[in-house]
């Protein structure tokens, strides 16, 4: 054994199972002491051997898999007090405009401490397109199903989604609530909601300014349209929709990467999957099922400044999951995964112990 599987090891022998609720964190402290994880990585360079998960119509999903390096075998048995338990796989779905790389920092944070899995939702990144009947939340919650079954196929799972990543969450439990305290053992909800949304919200930073003035379903009728022209005004307008994104997906002052790095997964997105999705977001009315999620220990996350999903969201959220655990992340906007994303790992770490040390569902 190495110096590093020796090191490793100690930790993991000297915290223990009756620490193991602290395990996560405290080895992700260790190892980023002196440095931030991810601050000195070029957004978008965390890669991983690409796979593609077929959905059940047909259109490929772009995958990558961080597996976690052998060294760290004794750690994840502390977790869990087992040495046969199969290791936890933590599932990270985006939101909507997005795609896999919006969550660098999180990356960063659980590579070779947590086995993740980080996939590009249908119609953005680099995943396939969709058809327009098959661009809705209940098809994101099968497809995330799909992800389930050819990445982890056994063993525990913690599902992790900002915005629209958590609608597709939320879809994946109407559907499969069998599975919610069985395979799946915690589930993370970020920046999200499980119906009334006003949509109108969703068109600010991806529409030039004039045409947000109008009402939100006259203008999608008109953008279906026209798509191709309204993503050259989008190219045309950069400097005015890079205004908009720091205004909507951002509460407080944040580096201008930041920013430049939204936007460019907004601008990427081709404004036809906006018209295709934007309906959806209008109908959504899944409140009533997410307490299904009680069975197994959920966090809520979301930032007071959220001016996309508001915090309304995630506090009526926890008041329909029994045991929910709500952190209001003060003055931080819809992307909180970025700009507070020491904050929002930190709740993740409490997660991922919580649930792969729980002895039963709740």
């Amino acid at each position: 054994m190495g110096r590093r599987g020796r090191i490793l090891g100690s930790i993991a022998a000297g915290l223990g199972v009756a620490a193991a609720g602290t395990t996560v964190g405290v080895l992700r402290q260790r190892r980023s002491i002196g440095r931030r994880a991810g601050e000195d990585v070029t957004f978008g360079a965390l890669r991983a051997e690409p796979r593609t998960v077929v959905a059940d119509d047909g259109v490929p999903l772009h995958v990558e898999v961080d597996e976690v390096d052998a060294a760290f075998n004794g750690v994840r048995s502390a977790w869990r007090g087992n040495g046969t338990t199969p290791p936890v796989t933590v599932v990270f779905v985006h939101g909507f405009c997005l795609n896999l790389d919006c969550w660098h920092f999180q990356r960063a944070a659980y590579r070779d401490l947590v086995r993740t899995v980080y996939y590009d939702q249908r119609s953005h990144g680099r995943s396939g397109r969709s058809d327009r009947a098959h661009a809705t939340i209940d098809q994101l919650g099968a497809d995330l199903r799909a992800v389930i079954d050819a990445t982890a196929p056994e063993g525990p799972v913690v599902l992790v989604g900002h915005s629209m990543g958590g609608m597709s969450i939320v879809a994946f439990a109407e559907q499969y609530p069998e599975l919610i305290g069985d395979r799946i053992v915690g589930v993370g909800l970020i920046s999200t909601t499980a119906g009334g949304l006003d949509p109108a919200r969703l068109l600010v930073p991806l529409v030039p300014a004039h045409l947000t003035a109008t009402p939100a379903r006259r203008a999608m009728s008109a953008l279906r349209r026209g798509h191709r022209a309204i993503d050259l005004a989008r190219r045309v307008g950069a400097s005015l929709a890079t205004v908009a994104v720091d205004r909507f997906a951002f509460g407080a002052g944040v580096p201008e990467r930041y920013v430049e790095f939204v936007d460019d997964m907004l601008a990427a997105t081709p404004f036809e999957v906006v018209a295709e999705f934007f309906g959806h977001f209008q109908t959504l009315d899944k409140f009533d099922v997410v307490d299904v999620l009680s069975r197994v220990p959920t966090t809520i996350v979301c930032g007071t400044a959220d001016r996309v999903t508001s915090i309304g969201h995630s506090r009526k959220l926890q008041s329909r999951i029994e045991g929910s655990r709500l952190t209001e992340c003060e003055g931080a906007g819809h992307l909180v995964i970025l700009e507070q994303h020491d904050r929002v790992n930190a709740e993740l770490d409490q997660l991922i112990t919580a649930a792969t040390t729980a002895t039963s569902p709740r």
